[in-house]
């Protein structure tokens, strides 16, 4: 749910492909490549959810919009947070997705995650059609990731792979890796408009991808809420896949709270009963560690303080309102004033 402060790094698009030592690398650039050659993309078997046989080229990527990130179901780092984000994309997209837009997750721990594995982890992000979730032998799903420049020399742990994910269009040759910490508004505005050879933005309600890259937050813990938090939680507008954070601030201990934003994977290992209620609560999904500092977890408590302040006034007001219409309502220019006996007023004060 929560990470590190976003740096001008990882926001950073990258879209040039280029061939260096057989690794797809993708570089800033504001040209568009030329189509590469379908010999440069691994074509090794990959099995769905469902155990059908998929070729990489021939049938995940050839011909298509595309969206491919790595994963594993055990992850207790930036996963489940990237799976969420994809899921809010998902949702974006609607009939796009799965016709112009194709998503798959490729696990890096294809021995643990088999095909059975991974169609239970879609039940619990609710994944609809046009994305699949993919497993296979791992030197495949090795080379591929090389292939793709997403292989991070000097891997030694699971959690150490790249959490980036590509965008492609394979047709032009056009790729673009992002981070989990994107807001899905932007995402579905590059699926829909750049990488298209034709925009489909209009075909949507395009009101909110035509504003990004929305204005940067103004208070402190804003930004981190925004990009990290808003595919699973809301503040007053009911659960989402994570519970409504309305007055959380207020109903756990504070050093608990800090300390469960700082790293969640430690407090569920210790089997914490409040972090363990939690995880059974909503459907074993882990909170993801993203690594904040005790900074960035002062920040966000400050801004869930302040806007569950902010929905509760709001509330009440609504409340007010429609127990009584008239409590708000400005008089009608068109009536005069009733007048006021100054004297009975003093009377009464």
């Amino acid at each position: 749910m929560f990470c590190t402060r976003i740096t001008a790094i990882l926001l950073k698009l990258y879209v040039t492909p280029l061939l260096l030592g057989g690794a797809l690398l993708v570089m800033g650039s504001s040209n568009a490549a030329a189509r590469m050659d379908a010999k440069s993309y691994p074509n090794v078997p990959l099995i769905n959810q469902d155990g059908k046989t998929l070729r990489f080229y021939d049938d995940v990527i050839k011909g298509k919009v595309v969206t491919i990130n790595f994963m594993y179901t055990t992850c207790g780092d930036s996963c489940p947070l990237e799976t969420a984000k994809l899921r809010e994309v998902q949702r974006r997209l609607g009939e796009h997705a799965g016709k112009n837009v194709h998503m798959y997750s490729i696990t890096v721990d294809p021995d643990r995650d088999t095909p059975e594995v991974l169609e239970a982890y879609m039940e619990k992000f609710n994944v609809g059609p046009g994305w699949q979730f993919l497993t296979g032998k791992k030197e495949d799903i090795d080379l591929i990731r090389k292939k793709l420049g997403m292989y991070l020399e000097g891997e030694n742990e699971l959690k150490d792979h790249a959490i980036s994910f590509l965008i492609g269009n394979e047709v032009t040759g056009r790729w673009v890796k992002r981070t989990p910490f994107d807001v899905p508004e932007a995402l579905v505005s590059l699926l829909l408009g750049r990488m298209q050879t034709r925009s489909l933005l209009s075909s949507i309600n395009s009101r909110d991808y035509a504003s990004v890259p929305k204005k940067a937050a103004s208070r402190p813990g804003e930004d981190l809420f925004i990009t990290r938090c808003t595919v699973c939680h809301t503040i007053g507008e009911g659960r989402s896949a994570g519970p409504d954070l309305l007055g959380v601030v207020g109903s756990r201990d504070l050093k608990w709270l800090i300390r469960w934003l700082m790293e969640p994977d430690v407090m569920l290992k210790e089997k914490d009963p409040l972090a363990t209620a939690l995880f059974e609560q909503y459907n074993q999904v882990p909170m993801p560690n993203l690594k904040l500092s005790e900074q960035d977890a002062i920040d966000l408590i400050y801004f869930m303080q302040v806007e569950s302040k902010h929905a509760m006034e709001k509330k009440a007001v609504s409340n007010v309102t429609q127990h009584d219409p008239s409590a708000h309502q400005h008089p009608d220019p068109g009536k005069p004033e009733p007048k006021h006996d100054d004297q009975g007023d003093h009377q009464h004060q």
